[in-house]
């Protein structure tokens, strides 16, 4: 007994060694990184990148932590890689501070799983705890790996039914893993055994399908079953096959065709041999319940036509149809390696009003865009119409006047957001449908026939691209905390793979809603991926003379003359602030052709330096800025990226004509329309004093008297805005950045005619896309166009801004400004190197300014001292201009 608690004495003893050993050790870690990712995605599959960007932060809570050297190793093999065995990349031990890393190892394989690590160096030089490993796994890779064959149902364009496919097959040896590849023109569900394969909607994403096709990829391992198994297809028409009729073509697109898909279902064997599974003719075809889709307007389902089971290995297919063989789209396939749209949140209804034994008006309660799921029960061939719409009509029912202006049925068979379900009355029945989004907040349920429906009966689904979340304020003003909801609420429901216009009349990729919107999207957001692809769409776009038409993609509309560079600018300004936000000059050297072409297009127009190529100040309060004016001053913006992007790439020539260009055009702008005497631009309007400020056409002297002029002009507009979407870009940051953020804030925190918060008050929980509520036109209730608020309260109010020196936010500036208005602010950002924090508060007669400053980042501080103020940290005074490295930091302004 005492010999077995002296050894229980001893194991217990070592084993507190080993603890404490651990703590010290643990302890003695400084920093760990984390969250890692490939091509902006974490742990990816189906990535085509021939040079993968590689990307980390650091935790280190140490002030003025940061990174001096990392160390890259990849392997296919994750416990080797751990032990530093089988490495097939190794990047060295690298002096630096970049955690954003291009892979420079050997040619990557097709289908091949990929571990990696980073390895860091603190900033006393000591190596740090190494992080996860993450992976990424890759695709196709190149065309020639496609196996199987583009298939369809062989019925042409004007068909109704969506088709449905399927095949049996059985794997030959124990399965150890298994990848589904599948690309498709118009919209497609891949099924496995019955059950639906992921969580996304409306893939693939839309794009120029005769110029360039997506496919994604799936891990399906465990949608196997031992032996048969079923794969089953739905395709939808997207904006591939487009039947419904409206003002922008999109059915006369030079695409257009039956909707086709090809699959790759590749299996991988435990032995290590593989098999393909693809898409061939012994695939069989029927038609079924959808009996008629649109992304455009809605969808049509007949629950009486359902073939239950029709994606599982018994289903009789013996009275289903052969396929057939054809082209694909385009030659040009690639991977979606983007945040897929997802049925983000589930809403359910806030009321219902009962107007008779068949007619019920839902109300959601908020204005979103995505579909709904109903839930009824009826007789057999009861038609259940359910409309959705933004508006009602005095006497309660729906009012789709402001939102089907465009639509152009040639019958009353494709009524405009209008799903229409045939019950087949066996119970209690749910239908949502799979290929369309609309933007509602009302929902009108019209039925042939009494049936059994209540409050419960809807549930709305916010559809968008599913980006993480980057960004966060709050106030002490409630307006301001929804008018940054309400931005928020409009900027996601015009997110569907690429940025739209609105979630219901158009649902286009108008080019100026994109860049007007883009600081305000990359604030809230981690939205790079949408933004590359979106970008890649401009480039297939693009004429050869360099011209971009308004809308991206296009079926051929919107190559007229107003697509110039107040809107196709984007071109140039996405790509730029991509750039600014995450440091990633990628997306800038794939457009700088482009960008160069579409320079070089409006210098041929426009020899003298102004141009008219343009829209102009849409839907402005009521003053017309000149035409001329506002695109020269765009021109010069475009100019301007590109010189700074040919240096960037030590493109020296280029850096000196187009330097030499956008001064040319500067000059032409204020020799034209700058008074210098009185400080004036054109004839003072808000916008023509605002695009000067904010896009850097003001003499450097003149700046202030600008924006003093800029802040008299609002003040004698009543304190209320007189801007179309250029002046609304632009009129925030031009006041605040030049002295007048008092004049700024009151006009963000105005609640009266005409304003953002006027729209709030009304009951707004989107942005509108006119200043009027009662306008005639222009009345969308879910527009982004006016969107750019909500990247200035990060920027005009925190003070979180982009150090374009040093992009990325490797360096902040953090230049907040303690309005009058506000007792307190706070904005946080999380960028490439983590969270930057910017909260002030104010205490009796001080301000308390608390700051955070990731690792591996540093901020220049930019105090707004006025008077005999002075800022102090820990009981010390610092200047005005006062740098700091990371950590957090508390500091009084009295």
């Amino acid at each position: 007994m005492k010999l077995y608690s002296r050894k229980l004495f001893i194991s217990s003893l070592l084993l507190i060694l080993m603890l404490l050993s651990t703590q010290t050790i643990l302890a003695n870690v400084s920093a760990t990184p984390y969250g890692l990712q490939c091509e902006h995605l974490v742990n990816p599959i189906g990535i085509d990148a021939p040079e993968p960007r590689f990307s980390w932060m650091i935790a280190d809570t140490r002030q003025d932590a940061q990174q001096t050297a990392y160390r890259i190793v990849l392997g296919t093999d994750s416990i080797a890689l751990l032990n530093q065995k089988e490495v097939l990349w190794n990047s060295g031990k690298v002096s630096s501070s970049a955690s954003l890393v291009v892979y420079k190892g050997e040619k990557l394989n097709a289908f091949t799983k990929y571990f990696w690590l980073v390895e860091v160096w603190d900033k006393d030089g000591k190596p740090a705890a190494a992080g996860k490993i993450a992976s990424f796994e890759t695709g196709m890779m190149k065309m020639s790996n496609w196996k199987g064959t583009w298939i369809s149902d062989g019925n042409n364009i004007n068909k109704l039914p969506a088709p449905y496919f399927r095949k049996v097959f059985e794997p030959a040896k124990r399965v150890k893993s298994a990848r589904a590849y599948i690309a498709a023109g118009g919209l497609y569900e891949l099924y496995l055994n019955g059950k639906k394969v992921g969580n996304h909607r409306l893939d693939p994403m839309y794009t120029r399908f005769d110029r360039r096709t997506l496919y994604v990829s799936y891990d399906v391992t465990a949608n196997l079953q031992n032996g048969k198994n079923a794969v089953g297809v739905l395709l939808g028409n997207g904006w591939y096959n487009h039947q419904s009729l409206a003002v922008w073509d999109f059915d006369k697109a030079p695409w257009r065709a039956r909707p086709a898909f090809c699959l790759d279902l590749r299996i991988t064997y435990e032995d290590g041999s593989a098999e393909v599974v693809t898409s061939d003719g012994s695939w069989k075809t029927h038609s079924g319940p959808v009996i008629f889709n649109s992304i455009y307007t809605a969808e049509h389902y007949d629950a009486r036509l359902e073939q239950p089971g029709w994606n599982t290995v018994d289903f009789d297919d013996s009275k289903w149809n052969g396929i057939s063989l054809r082209a694909a789209p385009s030659k040009n396939i690639v991977s979606q390696a983007m945040h897929p749209i997802r049925n983000v949140e589930a809403i359910p209804a806030a009321s219902v009003k009962k107007f008779n034994d068949t007619t019920y008006v839902f109300d959601l309660g908020r204005n979103i865009a995505g579909v709904t799921k109903i839930r009824v029960k009826g007789e057999s061939g009861t038609v259940v119409r359910i409309k959705h719409g933004e508006r009602l009509f005095p006497d309660g029912r729906l009012d789709l006047s402001n939102i089907d202006v465009y639509h152009r049925p040639a019958d009353n068979k494709d009524p405009f957001q209008t799903d229409i379900l045939i019950l087949s009355g066996k119970g209690v029945e749910e239908f949502m449908p799979k290929f369309n989004y609309k933007g509602f907040q009302y929902v009108e349920v019209i039925s042939s026939k009494p049936v059994e429906i209540d409050k419960g009966s809807i549930t709305g689904y916010f559809m968008h691209s599913d980006v993480p979340v980057t960004g966060k304020i709050s106030s002490s003003n409630p307006l301001i905390d929804k008018l940054w909801w309400a931005t928020n609420n409009s900027y996601l429901s015009n997110l569907f793979g690429f940025p739209t216009d609105c979630p219901q009349r158009e649902k286009n990729g108008w080019t100026g809603d994109g860049h007007f919107a883009v600081e305000t999207g990359l604030y809230n957001f981690d939205g790079i991926t949408v933004y590359e692809k979106w970008l890649a769409d401009h480039r297939d776009e693009q004429q050869p003379n360099g011209v971009l038409p308004d809308i991206i993609p296009t079926g051929g509309w919107g190559y007229g003359t107003a697509n110039g560079t107040d809107w196709t600018s984007t071109i140039a300004i996405i790509p730029w602030n991509i750039y600014q936000f995450y440091g990633d000059s990628k997306l800038l050297a794939d457009c700088y052709d482009n960008i160069k072409s579409y320079v070089n297009y409006v210098e041929q127009i426009s020899p003298a330096g102004l141009t008219s190529f343009g829209r102009g100040d849409w839907v402005p309060v009521k003053s017309s800025s000149p035409l001329e004016y506002t695109s020269s001053v765009y021109y010069y913006v475009d100019a301007n990226i590109l010189a700074k992007t040919a240096r960037l790439f030590g493109k020296t020539a280029d850096a000196e004509y187009y330097t030499a260009l956008a001064e040319k055009i500067k000059k032409a702008i204020n020799d034209k329309y700058l008074n210098t005497a009185t400080a004036i631009y054109g004839s003072g309007l808000q916008t023509e004093l605002s695009v000067a400020l904010q896009w850097g056409i003001v003499p450097e002297e003149l700046k202030a008297k600008v924006a003093e002029n800029l802040a008299k002009r609002v003040a004698a507009d009543g304190m209320h805005l007189d801007v179309g979407v250029l002046g609304a870009k632009a009129i925030l940051n031009a006041l605040s950045d030049n002295g007048q953020a008092e004049t700024a804030y009151k006009l963000a925190a105005q609640d009266t005619y005409p304003s953002w918060g006027w729209w709030i008050v009304n009951g707004a929980t989107t942005l509108y896309e006119n200043w009027n509520i009662k306008a005639e036109r222009d009345i969308s209730l879910n527009h982004m166009m006016f969107g750019e608020i909500g990247g200035w309260f990060f920027k005009g109010l925190g003070g979180i801004k982009i150090d374009e020196e040093h992009p990325g936010f490797k360096n902040i500036i953090l230049a907040p400004n303690f309005v009058s208005g506000l007792s307190h602010f706070e904005a946080s950002h999380t960028g490439p190197y983590g969270t930057i924090r910017s909260s002030w508060k104010r205490k009796g007669k001080q301000v308390i300014y608390e700051v955070t400053v990731p690792s591996n980042s540093s901020a220049t501080v930019r105090f707004p001292l006025t008077g005999n103020q002075s800022a102090w940290l820990k009981g010390n005074k610092v200047n005005a201009v006062h740098e700091i490295g990371a950590g957090k930091y508390v500091f009084e302004i009295k």
